[in-house]
């Protein structure tokens, strides 16, 4: 079988679209290809109308079956070709959009759906909402992206130790620290004093000494789901008058300037503290990751939903517990054993690609009461019950290797062709 693989973010031009609309596809697709090649000849492809349908012909002509594989959204999806189409796409919001703007049918997603005659999501959440639209029959799966074997393995070498010891982490880009960054240019108009930072020149040599209870996060601070306002307020409320608990934020953006403006804001305004935030933007090897990873004693999630958060799924793999709202995508892998949950409820948005910002579906807000207690209640843990913290992170494993590991991934994905592919053939 070959299978076609595209996602309009490549490795060409993953540096300049990073924390661009559907930036992460890329990283999804990279994470299914090792298991896709388990399956059958795997062919990514940069210009799909180009390449797709040459390429299903061919195959017909040897009567060798073919699938294409788009990972973006529905209304990325191209309906067009001969070749059997499969969006493979994430979604966070109760209802998934029906209604059509801007001339696109496409943005109705019932009718790409229709085309395509199935789907492949990554969380049973994503698959009620399409379900709760096409009909209980609607063959869609949920399939997250296999990150597991990699993170375990990487797990497995690392210290499992609540309270970090001092640690050095080299990184290149740049780094931003409440304790030795004048905070004053960032204050209110009236009250601004010195000289703001400047984030254009080239990228730094930096060394980052962490140790305490560290609690980190992944993430595109433009990415309006991730809601960091919450997770920094309330960490700088919890932890006010304790000062080895740090929050280590890692950004994920092409060009940050914009949004380490607001944070800093938001860092100058939650004063006084005797914890610490620490902002990084830049490049980590992939040792450096590590011991980002490994400097960790929880990652912390607050946003408003996911559509699976692989960087959630990375850390916990590597037996971090989370501090984590329980709905959504993290539903199917975040429970009171591997995370101190936090409350959400539900409020009225708009679908994220309408531009009339109409309100036809829900998000998942944060109960700030609730993140601090989670903050409260982890930091205890971590300084007085290693065994509950042990017993954590090995949940945390054993959670996400049934969640996302490959072997997991191989045979939904086998399971899913193999029904694809008969009633294509039927």
């Amino acid at each position: 079988m070959l299978i076609i693989i595209h996602s309009e973010t490549n490795k060409s031009n993953i540096q300049q679209n990073l924390g661009r609309p559907e930036y992460s596809y890329y990283f999804v697709l990279k994470e299914f290809r090792p298991v896709l090649e388990r399956i059958g000849q795997v062919l990514e492809v940069s210009d799909p109308d180009e390449l797709v349908d040459r390429l299903y012909f061919d195959c017909l002509s040897r009567g060798e079956p073919c699938i294409f594989l788009s990972f973006s959204p529905p209304h990325r999806t191209p309906i067009h070709y001969a070749c059997p189409t499969i969006p493979v796409f994430a979604w966070e919001f109760s209802t998934i959009p029906t209604e059509s703007w801007q001339g696109e049918p496409r943005h109705d997603w019932r009718v790409v759906l229709q085309a395509c005659g199935r789907a492949i999501t990554h969380s049973t959440f994503t698959v009620n909402a399409v379900r709760e639209v096409m009909g209980a029959e609607y063959p869609i799966c949920a399939i997250p992206a296999p990150v597991w074997d990699r993170f375990a393995a990487r797990g497995e070498l690392l210290s499992k130790q609540p309270v970090v010891a001092p640690v050095s982490l080299n990184l290149r880009g740049l780094l931003i620290d409440s304790r030795t960054t004048d905070l004053r240019p960032y204050g209110p108009p009236a009250l601004r004093e010195g000289t703001p930072l400047t984030f254009d020149g080239p990228p730094q040599d930096c060394q980052l000494q962490l140790q305490g209870v560290v609690y980190t996060s992944v993430f595109n601070p433009y990415d309006g789901r991730k809601n960091w306002q919450d997770m920094i307020s309330a960490f700088c409320t919890t932890f006010r008058d304790t000062p080895d608990a740090t929050l280590v934020l890692k950004l994920t953006h092409h060009d940050i300037a914009n949004a380490l403006n607001d944070m800093l804001h938001h860092v100058y305004k939650n004063q006084t503290y005797q914890c610490r935030i620490v902002l990084i933007h830049g490049y980590l090897a992939d040792l450096d990751y590590e011991a980002l990873v490994q400097a960790t004693s929880y990652v912390v999630n607050s946003s408003y939903g996911e559509g699976q958060c692989l960087p959630l799924m990375e850390f916990m793999s590597c037996g971090k517990p989370a501090i984590a709202p329980l709905n959504t995508a993290m539903a199917d892998y975040v429970d009171s054993d591997n995370a101190f949950i936090v409350n959400s409820t539900d409020e009225l948005t708009a679908w994220p690609h309408d531009p009339r910002a109409a309100f036809r579906t829900l998000r998942y807000v944060t109960d700030w009461d609730s993140l601090c207690s989670a903050y409260r209640a982890s930091y205890d843990v971590a300084k007085s019950d290693v065994e509950r913290y042990a017993r954590m992170s090995a949940h945390a494993v054993s959670s996400l290797q049934r969640f996302c590991s490959q072997a997991s991934t191989e045979q939904r994905l086998r399971a899913f062709f193999a029904q694809h592919l008969e009633a294509s053939n039927a």
